[in-house]
């Protein structure tokens, strides 16, 4: 295997918040709890899980968007979090990140030739008509015509403005892509038009990618390798093919029973989680999921010790003390 080139290492991420009728009191939210994993070059892994999981609190604070409270991140053997304010400005040339919403994540007041030129500005990789044509490759490039380049995002639909985030993202060359869920909020078809793009991005540019998303079913066609995420924590991580055909984690296993099938006349038994996620504020003790688990093993053992990732198969982990 290549040496990688994100390679995190129990990252922590905690936020204190004030709370009281007037402020005076504190308690800690365990956003991320000691999340490690690899990324190769040219490689995409996905992340899973239900909202508020952690998913992208873990992408911010890997891109240092966010300040982790513990933990490592390296990229291309670099040391993020070590790095001083210039240097660190320049490695976020090679790091992007595509945001859920591709109408927040622009400026309304700015034109999309404006928007994706400032990165070329910002980091000096071309300047005056230089720059507009490398702006109109992109374009080009991420399937918009060369008229969206003096119009404003409200005159877009939400594909083709996410098509301009994605350019804006590619603008600065880089080498690390975090798609923060950057189809969620398209319609189906436009869903499967930008994840093609994003895979021919990919085989074009030798683009690596941390893809997230709370949908398996998007996941599977482009993600090789998938970690499922709960309550701040990896549970399972392993090769697409056996996450989707002998998860062994009873989360993994109830996400995948909810993944809506193309052949109505299949049958297959659908697991309903009762209750909600824990606080992250006050999580449960020893196994995070075992609140809401129905494995028919589940003891005293799971609620008092928390399991670690154990190789079960060939590079495919799971937390649980029940699962063999």
């Amino acid at each position: 295997m290549p040496s990688p080139l994100v390679d995190v290492r129990d990252l922590t991420v905690h936020f204190t918040r004030r709370t009281g009728l007037l402020g005076g009191g504190t308690e800690v939210v365990q956003a991320v709890g000691g999340v490690s994993f690899a990324i190769a070059p040219h490689e995409t892994l996905g992340l899973v899980g239900e909202s508020g999981c952690g998913k992208t609190t873990l992408a911010r604070a890997v891109l240092r968007l966010i300040e982790p409270t513990s933990g490592g991140v390296s990229f291309g053997g670099e040391d993020v979090l070590a790095l001083e304010p210039r240097p660190l400005r320049a490695l976020r040339r090679r790091m992007q990140i595509v945001f859920q919403d591709p109408y927040a994540s622009l400026n309304p007041r700015m034109t999309i030739g404006t928007a994706v030129r400032e990165g070329i500005e910002i980091h000096k990789l071309a300047e005056g008509a230089e720059a507009d044509r490398r702006v109109l490759r992109l374009l080009d490039e991420v399937g918009l015509t060369a008229d969206a380049f003096d119009k404003y995002p409200h005159e877009f639909s939400g594909g083709q403005r996410q098509r301009a985030v994605i350019a804006r993202a590619l603008a600065v060359e880089p080498d690390f892509v975090v798609c923060d869920e950057p189809v969620s909020a398209l319609d189906v078809s436009v869903q499967a038009q930008v994840l093609n793009l994003l895979a021919d991005l990919q085989t074009r540019r030798g683009l690596s990618y941390l893809f997230i998303s709370h949908d398996l079913a998007v996941v599977r066609h482009v993600a090789p390798r998938v970690a499922v995420m709960y309550l701040g924590r990896i549970v399972e991580e392993g090769p697409a093919d056996a996450i989707y055909t002998r998860a062994k984690h009873p989360y993994t296993q109830a996400l995948l029973s909810a993944v809506p099938v193309s052949d109505p006349t299949t049958k297959r038994m659908r697991i309903v989680l009762e209750g909600d996620p824990p606080s992250p504020v006050n999580p449960p003790s020893g196994c995070p999921f075992h609140p809401r688990c129905q494995h028919p093993a589940k003891n005293e053992e799971c609620r008092a010790v928390r399991p670690e990732l154990r190789e079960l198969e060939p590079l495919h982990r799971a937390a649980c003390h029940k699962t063999a």
